[in-house]
């Protein structure tokens, strides 16, 4: 299992990656694992809108569960990823394709960005080691 030392983590299996006073965030490879094949996500914020700090900003639905989807930090969304709007037909799940999430949960399957409004928020986060605490 895939856990960056370099991101902060959530208990709800969140994480997130800080640059300046930005913050993207996603859902951690044990999440993706946990879920199964993800059929679609939905983000219930877009660009412009406000997040708070443990509330969900949008739902994952897999081929196991529908899952909520938490903010680890309050601000404004800056950007959503297009990516997550890509379907998988069936012929290319066939093949083996799956979701950007379920891939790449790190990278390609970030959810969103946010100006953070609170930095001090960041401290209330897991950090790498904690985390594999939490799911071990």
């Amino acid at each position: 299992m895939n856990i960056p030392a370099e991101l902060r983590y959530t208990a709800e299996h969140e994480w997130m990656r800080v640059e300046g006073n930005v913050a993207t965030i996603g859902i951690t490879d044990f999440a993706q694992g946990e879920l199964g094949d993800v059929v679609f996500v939905n983000i219930d914020n877009g660009v412009g809108d406000e997040v708070v700090k443990g509330e969900t900003f949008g739902s994952i639905e897999a081929v196991k569960d529908i899952s909520d989807v938490y903010s680890p930090v309050s601000g404004k969304v800056i950007e959503v990823n297009p990516k997550l709007e890509e379907e998988i037909s069936e012929e290319a799940y066939k093949q083996g394709r799956r979701h950007c999430v379920n891939e790449s949960p790190y990278d390609d399957g970030w959810m969103i960005k946010v100006e953070l409004s609170d930095e001090s928020e960041i401290d209330d986060l897991l950090d790498a080691a904690g985390y594999e605490n939490l799911i071990s």
